[in-house]
């Protein structure tokens, strides 16, 4: 079983704008101990070894906490329950981590 580690994200506004994942690419920098400012979850901490490492993107390449990313990040195919080999304490905490980032971002609650 892998070992992921968990994080909250750093944005600097909001929005409810249509959500794809970034790739390495779309960010303006190399330095990946601010890429994984957009990212809740690493497989070899943070700052993560290789940008391959970091899962469950929910802020944009421009800084902005995405409504739609969180809702995708907390439950369906591209979720955190469907990273593969995560434990579920780790699910649990980064379920946590999203459910208030989308009430402090968006006043807006998601859960079961």
């Amino acid at each position: 079983m892998s070992s992921y580690e968990a994080h909250s994200v750093s944005y600097s506004g909001t929005t409810e704008a249509d959500w794809s994942a970034p790739s390495e690419s779309d960010f303006e920098t190399d330095d990946l101990s601010t890429v994984d400012d957009h990212y809740l979850l690493s497989s070899s901490g943070f700052p993560p070894e290789e940008f391959s490492d970091l899962q469950i993107p929910v802020v944009d390449p421009d800084g902005s906490l995405n409504l739609n990313a969180l809702q995708t990040a907390y439950s369906g195919g591209h979720s955190v329950e469907a990273v593969d080999g995560i434990d579920g304490e780790t699910v649990g905490q980064v379920k946590g981590i999203i459910q208030r980032l989308a009430s402090e971002g968006f006043d807006h609650e998601i859960g079961d």
